[in-house]
């Protein structure tokens, strides 16, 4: 399974200063009323809690302060082969900044000297940062240029938070595998063959679709496999009027809890088949299956679920499933 958003925030003048200092190949820190020089820059004093306004660049060097081994990067990790994660003291600076180390394992230990090696087209991001490398490999280093100077007076301020990049998006990526219980099995299985099944609880006779292998309110096995219609009653619902990226509905739509005939929890689905401002609580609605082909051990087997055209269901049918 993956998720995938592109994060968009605005920068203030801060990390703004911060970003235009990366892409100029800078360094840049935050000074507190307590004279320590924080990096990246802090956005308020952790003292009076007043925004911070003077920034100092710091050197593109300095010392690990402690590390830890990354034998095998995951994607959207910042190097492809064998790192460390490394938290660094950059001279100039009183805090270090955690960033990823390129160099053999046997090579890394605490106190040792590196320097940031910038990518080839900074553009204002924290990823201008390829990485750190040793000080004393040089052979590392494929020629981009380096930050790699301290500052003739670190403690002198050199700008007054005067961003030139005020936003920033980041893409935010999450994937991972889920192994699916016995239950989830059975269910995802019935699925691939057009049906739906839930399970009771032997104590309450709670019927949950998804199975959840255990009753929430009872806290036992829920063993029995219960088939359900794939008609039921929307329970509540909302409208979506924002459009984002990757949005496969155009809105206006309605997400909505549907509660299937023959179930006790109602689960979540789209509705379509009818105006947005025409869905309402109670409203009748059945799946619309994809076609058969396109089959299997999935949820996205039903499309969505449209108005079946059947009278409301009574409010107290349902009142209690809210």
């Amino acid at each position: 399974m993956e998720i995938g958003f592109d994060y968009t925030r605005s920068l203030g003048p801060t990390l703004g200063a911060f970003l235009t200092g990366l892409a100029g190949r800078r360094i840049l820190g935050s000074r507190a009323s307590d004279g320590r020089v924080h990096v990246p820059p802090l956005e308020y004093d952790p003292h009076t809690h007043e925004p911070t306004t003077d920034l100092v660049e710091v050197a593109g060097e300095g010392s690990v302060v402690s590390w830890s081994w990354t034998a095998s990067p995951a994607d959207g990790q910042p190097l492809a082969t064998p790192f460390a994660w490394a938290l660094i003291r950059l001279d100039g600076a009183d805090t270090p900044m955690l960033h990823a180390v390129d160099a053999p394992h046997d090579q890394m230990r605490t106190g040792m000297r590196v320097r940031a090696r910038f990518a080839d087209s900074p553009a204002g991001s924290i990823r201008d940062i390829v990485c750190f490398i040793p000080t004393q490999d040089p052979a590392r280093d494929p020629g981009v240029r380096q930050a790699n100077h301290v500052p003739a007076a670190p403690q002198d301020v050199v700008c007054r938070a005067d961003p030139g990049i005020s936003m920033t998006t980041t893409p935010i990526h999450l994937r991972y595998e889920h192994y699916a219980s016995p239950e989830e099995s059975r269910y995802l299985r019935a699925l691939a063959q057009g049906r739906i099944i839930g399970q009771r609880c032997p104590s309450c006779r709670k019927v949950y679709v998804p199975p959840r292998g255990a009753c929430p309110t009872c806290g036992v096995p829920t063993g029995d496999d219960v088939p359900v219609a794939d008609t039921g009653t929307i329970t509540t619902f909302c409208i979506v009027n924002v459009p984002f990226p990757g949005q496969r509905t155009k809105p206006p739509y309605v997400h909505a809890a549907v509660l299937l005939d023959g179930a006790d929890i109602p689960f979540q689905h789209l509705i379509l088949g009818c105006p947005a401002g025409e869905v309402r609580m109670g409203q009748r609605v059945r799946a619309v299956w994809r076609p058969r082909e396109q089959w299997g051990p999935t949820p996205q087997n039903i499309s969505h679920f449209e108005p079946t055209g059947e009278p409301d269901a009574d409010f107290h049918s349902y009142a209690s499933h809210l």
